[in-house]
């Protein structure tokens, strides 16, 4: 499962403390660095980023956090490969005037949605997600996951056969409801049994030229 955009920016924020500082940042400098007032959200992914493999931590020590091979393999992996592109976000544009212009530049980085080996893209062909603004033509990033919550929009086999892009509900029983955004459509249902989830859709692609 790909790393949430926050516990990316912790372990971001440990190895420019590290690299800057020769040793490593304390919880409170976390909290600053990520500008969270509460300790305890600091210690949640901490805990979170122990438990998949990328930080170490020594108990009643202070400044204990160490960064583990996996984090530089990881990275070393992905600077072989090349970085995902970066794109300058320039500001926010409604159906009209522009809303707002940054004057400091930000930048959308890529990474965050495709730094997952697990990462894949579909093409759609269909109608049936067009009321989530998922045309045909259009291509949606997954994240390769069985583990789907009520209102996401999922890859699904069904009966070993039907690939489908649908929202995901589990229902009373055994049973899956998978629901398309057409209100022309109706919702298929089937068992737990004779469904396999492939992926969560993480973003939607679309190219007008």
């Amino acid at each position: 499962m790909a790393l949430t955009k926050r516990q990316k920016e912790v372990l971001e924020l440990i190895a420019g403390f590290q690299k800057a500082n020769g040793y490593s940042p304390s919880y409170e400098e976390i909290s600053a660095g990520l500008k969270v007032a509460s300790l305890a959200t600091v210690h949640k992914h901490v805990s979170a980023l122990e438990a998949r493999g990328y930080l170490r931590r020594s108990y009643n020590q202070s400044r204990s956090l160490d960064l583990t091979p996996r984090f530089f393999e990881e990275n070393r992996n992905l600077v072989a490969a090349g970085a995902p592109p970066k794109v300058p976000l320039a500001g926010r544009i409604a159906a009209g005037a522009p809303v707002e212009t940054f004057e400091n530049a930000e930048v959308l980085n890529f990474a965050d949605f495709v730094s997952d080996a697990g990462t894949y893209a579909l093409e759609v062909r269909g109608d049936s997600m067009i009321d989530d603004h998922i045309c045909s033509g259009d291509y949606v990033l997954v994240e390769k996951t069985t583990d789907v919550r009520n209102g996401d929009i999922v890859v699904a086999l069904v009966g070993g056969a039907e690939t489908t892009l649908k929202r995901y509900y589990r229902e009373g029983g055994d049973m899956v409801r998978l629901q398309p955004a057409n209100a022309a459509m109706s919702a298929m249902r089937v068992s737990a049994k004779d469904l396999q989830i492939q992926g969560r859709v993480l973003a939607v692609l679309r190219k007008y030229r």
